[in-house]
């Protein structure tokens, strides 16, 4: 049972990301052929992370009480409808309002997946199982970018909106047949109220995971949002080319999830999150000197093994604390919105960057920022274990 649903669980994330990763390096190249500013670019990304932050907590704790399945298959089936509402969508108001929905579809299906798979995780495996997790998303994420830059250039935008569309309703019909039902979910809070979030938010090692995640995500919203546009402007590179860098960096950190998840069972998980945290702050620095093709390339290489070696780690965190708390999908629903909040202010804060200063200033500033969301862990995780300690 619990291997038909890890494997319904990441196929069901595999295909519905796949698709989402297809517009990834067309939406902004696409809103800055319609006149998009920068601050434009930034709010299309960012309505997206700012409907997940809004909805998370709600999704995350009802999930927990009332069951995963039912959140996983509607916020599949939003997803497939979104695709659709891009195909007709002419104005960069409705790219916005369109991400905003499509933020709050997310919010119902990836936070409450790695609950449920953070649930199946046996104690002391918890790096490994969601390290296999996280391949579903990373390489979706890296297959849809150069899928959609393919697609665009030999059959359009419209025919890349409707491979998303194709690809996130074969996921809803995966999770509603294949899951169990929700009398047959391993839920932990079952019957009982979860954990309110503010006394979640008194855990020094959740607090630090969620800081660091909202660094990692600053700059991965700043990439994001605006290498397809650096790459366009400044070396006039094609949208296949584009597509492989926005691939290249989040291909390597898909590559590295289950060994890193596997030591993180292993060694101290904290070693491997701020290791990880310093080699994305030095890779996301060095885009503003990049001078071609081949240095965005060393640059998204680095980036990539960066995000290899924190993801594990710090989703092993979230599970271990998710089973200490007995609110398995509040936890990871707090970690959403470390995600969510830092690509909303890594898309909004870089397009403000590009507007004022350069494009580069927004790769300068995501780099210190996520140094800085490291010695913030490694205070707050610190403190915790040393109030553990003295208990």
């Amino acid at each position: 049972m619990n291997r038909r649903i890890l494997i319904t669980l990441f196929f069901s994330i595999f295909t519905s990301v796949t698709g989402v990763g297809i517009v990834v390096p067309l939406l902004p190249v696409y809103a800055s052929n319609l006149g998009a500013s920068g601050f434009m670019v930034g709010m299309i990304f960012g309505s997206f992370s700012f409907s997940r932050i809004l909805f998370l907590p709600y999704f995350g704790k009802r999930s927990d009480m009332k069951g995963r399945k039912p959140f996983i298959a509607f916020g599949l089936f939003m997803y497939s409808l979104v695709s659709v509402a891009f195909m007709f969508s002419d104005g960069v108001t409705e790219l916005i309002v369109i991400r905003f929905i499509q933020g709050i579809a997310s919010a119902m299906i990836l936070p409450v997946c790695q609950a449920y798979v953070g649930e199946l995780a046996p104690q002391g495996r918890e790096g490994f199982f969601m390290g296999i997790f996280n391949i579903s998303m990373y390489s979706s994420l890296s297959l849809g970018p150069i899928l959609g830059g393919v697609v665009h250039d030999h059959f359009g935008l419209k025919t890349a909106f409707a491979c998303m569309g194709g690809l996130s309703l074969l996921a809803c019909a995966m999770a509603a047949i294949f899951l169990p039902p929700v009398k047959d979910e391993p839920r932990l809070a079952r019957g009982r109220e979860p954990v309110k979030y503010r006394i979640l938010m008194h855990n020094g090692k959740i607090m630090g995971a969620i800081a660091l995640r909202t660094a990692y995500t600053f700059c991965i919203g700043a990439i994001w949002g605006f290498l397809p546009v650096f790459a366009d402007t400044e070396f006039g590179l094609s949208s296949s080319s584009i597509g492989f860098l926005i691939m290249l960096g989040v291909l390597t950190s898909g590559v590295l999830q289950t060994p890193m998840g596997w030591l993180a069972d292993r060694i101290d998980k904290k070693i491997l999150c701020v290791t990880g945290s310093l080699i994305i702050a030095v890779a996301v620095y060095s885009f503003s000197y990049a001078r071609g093709f081949w240095s965005l390339f060393a640059c998204n290489m680095a980036f990539g093994v960066g995000g290899g070696i924190v993801v594990p780690a710090l989703t092993a965190i979230c599970v271990i604390e998710g089973h200490k708390e007995k609110a398995m999908g509040s936890v990871m629903a707090l970690l959403t919105i470390g995600h969510s909040l830092g690509m909303l202010t890594g898309s909004l804060v870089a397009g403000i960057l590009m507007d004022v200063f350069s494009l580069s200033a927004a790769f300068t500033t995501s780099g210190v920022l996520a140094t800085l969301g490291a010695l913030f862990f490694v205070w707050a995780a610190g403190r915790e274990s040393r109030k553990e300690l003295a208990v």
